[in-house]
């Protein structure tokens, strides 16, 4: 009879990109230790019938580890002497567990990380689809959380947070809710905010050149060109600075 390993449903939430300030919650990180020790306690079972049957997690597959035989010099061979599971499902766990311990990731990132160390598909999936059953992998949670956090931490207008995101491997769809989350309002106060700090380092320079100074700044962080133009005639106009001829694209 196949026994399934249990894990907990709490879903971790995202964070953690380095100096972004995107971090993990307290609970996130317990929530994922709390998987880990839950999976190393209660060791699963896998089936007889194959790599499909059972999760593959625990004991079984490590007595079948430490039981079989390989070729001398194999890449496996040298994993199972440095204390690493043959068994390809319980690899790309440990994988999975190792890249998520403080730092949430979406499904693509840890895709990527197993296929780069040549974990077989089939094993990757059936890690991939049970840390989603869990909650240990929710890409819209961590869209959502890196918007959030890169709005309000680097002042990014949407169009750069799509660009992130998707560089990520997020949905289409679950970025376009995610970003759904920021109105032009909200985009254009964060704008002005940003050139109100910017504007002092700005003066002593002739008007033109503050002008793309502080409309390239507002580029770099994706607003748009007329957002730009607009917030930064209104910072120099407030300073005194003559505006006219500046209603055109810079």
């Amino acid at each position: 009879m196949t026994r399934r390993t249990e894990w907990p449903g709490s879903p971790a939430e995202p964070g953690g990109d380095p100096g972004s300030g995107y971090g993990p919650t307290d609970a996130s990180a317990a929530a994922r230790g709390a998987a880990a020790d839950d999976v190393a306690a209660r060791p699963g079972r896998r089936s007889r019938g194959g790599a499909g049957a059972g999760s593959g997690f625990g004991e079984g597959a490590g007595r079948r580890a430490r039981s079989g035989t390989r070729g001398g010099g194999s890449p496996s061979s040298s994993r199972a002497e440095k204390g690493e599971p043959r068994d390809p499902v319980e690899q790309a766990r440990n994988i999975c567990l190792r890249l998520l311990t403080g730092t949430p990731r979406t499904r693509k990132q840890l895709a990527d990380a197993l296929r780069k160390r040549e974990i077989p598909d089939e094993a990757a999936e059936e890690v991939l689809a049970r840390f989603e059953d869990v909650g240990l992998i929710d890409d819209a949670a961590f869209a959502g959380a890196w918007v959030e956090s890169r709005h309000h931490g680097r002042g990014l207008a949407r169009r750069a947070l799509v660009r992130e995101l998707r560089t990520k491997g997020v949905d289409s769809a679950v970025i376009d809710e995610a970003v759904g989350q920021l109105d032009s309002d909200q985009e254009e106060e964060t704008a002005r905010e940003l050139v109100a700090r910017k504007l002092r380092s700005t003066r002593g320079l002739d008007r033109d050149k503050r002008l793309r100074r502080l409309a390239g700044m507002l580029a770099r962080k994706g607003y748009g060109e007329g957002m730009a133009l607009r917030v930064v005639r209104q910072a120099l106009e407030e300073e005194g600075e003559d505006t006219e001829g500046l209603d055109e694209p810079f």
